[in-house]
């Protein structure tokens, strides 16, 4: 059993039925792992807005990068590549701004928050990666 619960069905819908998704912790650094997956899910298909204040203005795959959430709206998934002490944070913006799921990253945790987001019945990956989840998954060149 996985950290999220969620089985690989589960998975597959979530990858096949999202189509925006907010990226909090772009990076416009190409060895970053928010910079590769972004740009994953850009060639898959899927309207991805970066979120980054430090770099708002600036183009990254995807788009523009804007500096928070709310200039990402609407939402489907919110993808955090931020430090496990900070996700919760990042969780509770998109379940009040009306995102269907939560993507938390490889080595990203925070049990509470996706327990939170559970209670208002936002989807939360945890621990995982999407870019692996597709390549394991075998699912199409693009949504």
């Amino acid at each position: 059993m996985t950290i999220d619960a969620l089985t690989d069905a589960d998975i597959r819908q979530l990858l096949l039925t999202t189509r925006r998704i907010a990226v909090v912790g772009a990076s416009d650094r190409p060895g970053r792992a928010s910079f590769g997956v972004s740009a994953f899910l850009v060639a898959r298909g899927y309207a991805v807005t970066p979120v980054n204040p430090a770099m708002a203005g600036r183009p990254l795959p995807g788009g523009t990068t804007v500096a928070g959430l709310e200039e990402a709206l609407p939402l489907d998934m919110v993808d955090v590549f931020r430090r496990s002490a900070d996700a919760g944070a990042v969780v509770d913006a998109a379940v009040s701004l009306g995102a269907r799921s939560v993507w938390l990253q490889l080595g990203v945790v925070d049990e509470a928050a996706a327990a939170r987001a559970r209670a208002a019945g936002v989807v939360v990956a945890m621990d995982r990666c999407p870019v692996i989840e597709w390549r394991r998954l075998g699912l199409p060149p693009t949504i």
